[in-house]
């Protein structure tokens, strides 16, 4: 199965190791580190172009990629192909 992500993008739910709502995360100081790293790896992916309300972690053949979405996480939890 796949979750639609925007953008005519989707990621299949077998590879998603998680879905974090950035309002929650963003104060966090470990998540801030992640994904100034995530960022500096070449890992993070802009799937819109508005404020992104969540991410999504994924791990698919060996490569992580983080996926910055304008969804909410809830919203994207009940969202598949």
């Amino acid at each position: 199965m796949y979750i639609p992500i925007g953008s005519d993008m989707a990621v299949r739910d077998s590879s998603i190791v998680g879905i974090f709502d950035l309002d929650n995360c963003s104060w966090s100081h470990r998540s801030r580190e992640f994904l100034s790293k995530a960022e500096e790896n070449g890992e993070v992916v802009p799937v819109t172009d508005n404020l992104p309300k969540s991410f999504i972690l994924a791990s698919e053949y060996g490569l992580n990629r983080v996926y910055l979405v304008q969804f909410n996480s809830v919203v994207l939890e009940h969202r598949k192909l």
